[in-house]
């Protein structure tokens, strides 16, 4: 499971929430990424740094476009399908895909944002898996 996996980059490498979900991410689906090409993904913690979109879920559609788009997005159908999917999730689970309304549900000065990557990396294996089930 990709939770099993990301707690060595969160707490270990002291990557923040995007970056640990790019950085397990590209370990458990094997997508190719090199460190340089992941540090991209680093702005987009903290909600972009301002409290906006959740770095986690920034990232989780960032997965998704490397397991999707082959050339890009335009010329790919599921990417739009997919990355609603994730977000729908993510809305059921917090009402939002903002950092400042889902910090509050689930931060602790101890643990940080573990509980919204933690949630984010079963959202994001749901998503796959549910979308994978429905392409059949």
């Amino acid at each position: 499971m990709l939770k099993d996996i990301f707690e060595k980059y969160y707490f270990d490498g002291n990557y923040n929430c995007a970056e640990t979900m790019i950085r397990a991410a590209n370990e458990y689906y094997g997508l190719g990424l090199h460190d340089r090409d992941m540090i991209m993904v680093g702005g987009y913690g903290a909600g972009m740094q301002c409290g906006n979109t959740c770095g986690a879920v920034l990232s989780c559609i960032a997965v998704l476009s490397m397991k999707y788009i082959e050339r890009n997005a335009h010329d790919c159908k599921d990417i739009r399908l997919i990355t609603q999917l994730l977000m729908r999730k993510f809305n059921e689970k917090y009402g939002s895909t903002l950092c400042k309304d889902i910090k509050p549900q689930s931060f602790t000065s101890e643990y940080r944002c573990r509980k919204t990557i933690e949630t984010a990396c079963d959202i994001l294996e749901e998503t796959i898996a549910q979308f994978e089930a429905e392409r059949e």
